[in-house]
């Protein structure tokens, strides 16, 4: 008898162990994400915010002192989703007009490119002008746990032909949490440097350069910041909001377990805001172009569309019409949120008579995000956000000042997000540090007429770890360590990437890796190391599934 029950025993141990062993993805997924759902705040309710008032009568007129400066940011926004270089989402059948205006009534670099393939350290670019290898800000803080839970998923999907997705597990002990991961405060920001010719300095929403106090904005030179204390833009169960979950993106399983509804003021406690964000926190722009309409302002507005969780209005939903693909609807009702959004602000400054000299800058942090499983978003250009091919980097650049920039103003040459810090500088008349080297370039010059960029052998870089790639002229080299990989392209005849040329032009190859090398010779270490390694296919969105043929990158992060 107990012979039978010791056997039964086995085998029911037996039978659990294997279907522990089959399903240990998702139990672990499970485990993960319960851990995420458990880790949520308090959020306070709704609470108005007070923004400081300047002067109720302007001591000089609008034209005789320094410009206004509007900065726009748009987050994942890809090549392909605004109307203005003929394409749209869905086909174009979702046009952006108003994104649109901003463009034919100013300056449009039809070569731009973001810091480099990801949110934050693109953002420490825009905010210094200098590259990952002076501040070390080279990988995008994550949440602690978050590489192992997207491991997990992404492990147990269905990927044939590419190498799993690796968590770092060589950190060590005294590495930095994700909360004391931030800019360092030895950095200077265009807004510190503003704040130097008496700009009011203001941002709100997406900041992504650090969560402690010492990091925050109110602490890098603005004197007000309104925060996106975490990322979702309606309560999921909020009855105007729709939602469109991403099933096959372990990204998207971790925001939704762990995001909430919630901003902050000034470093306060997290409340509710106070509608959609994207709506929301152009309510709120509209307030601080109307508190600061007799002085000089910087408004920084970092929108978060539209980035994951897709989330849209139900009246932006109904808006769009009839797109079949359920994301692809709610993707396009948050594009048509933000073309309203900057309509708006430049509605808000021509009724307070502050167009003229506002400079109005538009630019996304990256290019879209293959893993949305939208693959027209980078249009014409192949690649993703989190490859530094065209199609991650490249982003649209307008530049509207009407005061010194004709409208209809094309300017070919390349530029980049670390070139705003001098470009913004230069329009204030203020100056730039003695003390470091700032790696961006006045781009006003070829606008006004005035001038031409110069640049170091006309060379822009981007990186993430061991992946690293330099423009020089029109030539274009990427180089993949850590699967030995090399790609060289001619954008002036090849703008999409299509041939690689490393074998054909070896000299060439030698000529910019000579470049890359010298870039690097000096470089700090980064400020803490990357959590996570990831392959990232280059023509394939996430919900497709990978041949023995796709390309790709390995991604450190």
């Amino acid at each position: 008898m107990w012979k039978k029950l010791a056997l039964g025993l086995l085998i029911l141990i037996a039978v659990a162990g294997a279907f522990i062993w089959l399903n240990r993805a998702a139990i672990l997924t499970h485990i993960a994400l319960n851990r995420a759902e458990a880790a949520k705040e308090y959020i306070a309710p709704h609470q108005p915010v007070t923004w400081e008032t300047g002067p109720s009568e302007a001591s000089t007129p609008i034209a005789d002192r320094h410009p206004n400066v509007v900065f726009i940011l748009l987050d994942d926004f890809g090549y392909n989703d605004l109307s203005t270089f003929g394409g749209g989402v869905a086909n174009g059948s979702v046009p952006t007009p108003n994104i649109d205006r901003l463009a034919a009534e100013g300056a449009i670099y039809t070569q731009a490119y973001s810091g480099t393939g990801t949110c934050a350290p693109s953002r420490a670019m825009l905010m210094t002008g200098r590259y990952p290898t002076r501040t070390g800000f080279e990988f995008t803080p994550t949440p602690d746990g978050m590489s192992h839970v997207i491991a997990t998923i992404a492990n147990g999907q269905n990927r044939p032909h590419i190498p799993n997705v690796v968590p770092n597990r060589d950190i060590g002990e005294g590495a930095l949490s994700y909360e004391e991961q931030g800019l360092p405060t030895s950095e200077i920001t265009v807004a510190e440097l503003l704040q130097d010719q008496d700009y009011h300095t203001v941002h709100i929403g997406k900041w992504h350069l650090g969560r402690q106090p010492e990091y925050l904005p109110n602490a890098q030179g603005f004197d007000e910041s309104l925060l996106m204390h975490s990322g979702l833009f309606l309560n999921e169960d909020h009855p105007d909001v729709v939602n469109a979950k991403l099933d096959f993106d372990p990204i998207d399983k971790f925001l939704w377990a762990r995001m909430q509804y919630a901003a902050s003021f000034n470093g306060g406690a997290p409340f509710e805001p106070g509608g959609y964000l994207t709506d929301w926190w152009t309510d709120e722009s509209l307030r601080v172009i109307e508190a600061n309409k007799n002085r000089p302002f910087f408004l920084y507005l970092a929108h978060w569309a539209p980035h994951t969780p897709l989330q849209a209005t139900r009246a932006d939903y109904e808006a769009v019409g009839d797109i079949e693909l359920h994301r692809e609807r709610v993707y396009a009702a948050m594009i048509h949120a933000l073309d309203r959004s900057v309509g708006r602000v430049m509605d808000k400054l021509e009724a307070e008579g502050l167009a003229e000299n506002t400079i109005i800058v538009l630019s996304s942090d990256n290019g879209g995000a293959g893993y949305v499983g939208l693959p027209e978003v980078n249009a014409p250009f192949r690649g993703w956000k989190i490859t530094l091919f065209e199609g991650g980097i490249r982003v649209p650049m307008f530049v509207k000042w009407p005061a010194k920039i004709a409208a209809g103003t094309i300017v070919d040459t390349p530029v980049a997000h670390i070139d705003l810090l001098p470009t913004l500088v230069a329009a204030a008349d203020g100056v730039l540090p003695t003390d470091r080297i700032i790696d961006g370039q006045n781009i006003l010059p070829e606008a006004t007429g005035e001038g031409s960029i110069q640049r170091p052998n006309d060379a822009i870089f981007w990186s993430s770890g061991d992946y690293r790639v330099v423009r020089a002229a029109d030539w274009k080299l990427q180089v993949d360590q850590n699967q030995d990989k090399t790609w060289l392209f001619d954008l002036a005849s090849d703008p999409t990437e299509q041939t690689n040329l490393a074998e054909v032009h070896q000299e060439k190859v030698t000529e910019l890796q000579a470049l890359l090398t010298a870039h690097y010779a000096d470089a700090v270490e980064p400020l803490y190391p990357h959590k996570i390694t990831s392959p990232i296919l280059i023509d394939k969105t996430l919900d497709q599934t990978p041949t023995a043929q796709d390309e790709y990158v390995i991604w450190p992060n």
